[in-house]
């Protein structure tokens, strides 16, 4: 019988990119999935109970997280870098009492196990990240409030284990995530995204910074669940890594966009690209017994084939979503 079977699971954020798959796959083990999210009901992944609710509020809090044994929290405010360094305040702040106000909830209505999704924010740059190594640094320039955010909950989660010997809170920290139901808004879109909505919508080639060599992780979403998954029902109490433990260059990625895109590519060695290598260790993950079953290529087909089918909702939805959760 499997782990999940008849359990009752919150899943914070369910509607978006990694909520959804990972709500289909607990389904599909036969929990019984609960949705908190700010997003409308139409979202909730089929087969979801749905709660339509702003997880700032502590009482809404406590009342989604009533007599469930599993919370996954994946709720926060995704955006790009040109987002966050424009509105700092908005980002950060909510951030914060999701995460805060979530996991205490979560603590005084008994929940078994929580897992709380930290980000590839909270490292330094370097060429290769490891998990021990985040408190002997600091998060980049770019990334400091979004990776002050997610350490603070880290720090969250080790004063329970300290203080109230609850040590079933897993944390995960995903690489580059890409996949269906992915912010594609040009202004505040990642690598993979952006690149999709500019191939599909924009006239003429597809004009990329750089040369292309920059080398970087990127991990399908429903392999973000599967892992997720994993690591609750082992118990893992410490931060793992969640990527393809392989790099790929950013001249693979255009190329299969562009491949399947019919595109043009134009590469802009003008313009800025930077590190040169950024990758995640996966060697903790992989001892668990993760692996990722998504390659690339079949990924971001699928993520076109899906953008292709629904970019019109995928537009509204983020800025609809965007707006609220940035709404004071």
């Amino acid at each position: 019988m499997s782990f999940y079977n008849r359990k009752k699971i919150l899943v914070t954020g369910g509607t978006g990119l990694i909520g959804q798959p990972l709500c289909e796959l607990l389904i599909k083990e036969g929990a019984e999935v609960t949705v908190a999210s700010l997003d409308g009901e139409s979202r909730s992944p089929k087969g979801t109970e749905f709660i339509q609710t702003d997880l700032r509020d502590f009482n809404n809090c406590m009342e989604a997280a009533k007599d469930k044994d599993i919370v996954f929290h994946l709720a926060g405010v995704k955006g790009s870098p040109k987002m966050t360094s424009e509105r700092p305040a908005s980002f950060f702040v909510p951030t914060i009492q999701f995460s805060i106000n979530m996991m205490e909830a979560a603590r005084r209505q008994g929940v078994k196990n929580y897992l709380f999704t930290s980000s590839i924010g909270v490292y330094q740059p370097a060429e290769v990240f490891y998990e021990d190594s985040v408190w002997e640094t600091q998060p980049s320039q770019n990334d400091r409030f979004a990776g002050w955010a997610k350490r603070i909950a880290e720090l969250q989660a080790e004063a329970y284990a300290i203080e109230y010997n609850w040590n079933a809170i897993s944390i995960v920290r995903p690489a580059n995530v890409y996949g269906p139901f992915d912010n594609f808004d040009p202004e505040n879109a990642m690598v993979i995204p952006s690149l999709i909505n500019r191939a599909l919508n924009e006239d003429g080639p597809l004009t990329v910074w750089g040369d292309g060599s920059p080398i970087r992780d990127f991990i399908h979403a429903r392999d973000v669940a599967k892992g997720m998954m994993l690591m609750v029902e082992k118990g893992i109490n410490k931060p793992v890594n969640l990527g393809s433990g392989s790099g790929v260059t950013i001249r693979e990625v255009a190329e299969a966009v562009a491949e399947e895109t019919n595109k043009e590519l134009v590469w802009d060695v003008s313009k800025p690209m930077g590190d040169a290598k950024r990758l995640m260790s996966t060697e903790r993950a992989e001892s668990y017994g993760f692996k990722t079953e998504i390659s690339l290529r079949n990924g971001i087909k699928e993520t076109i084939d899906w953008f292709r089918e629904n970019q019109g909702i995928a537009s509204d939805r983020y800025n609809s979503f965007t707006e609220k959760a940035l709404k004071p």
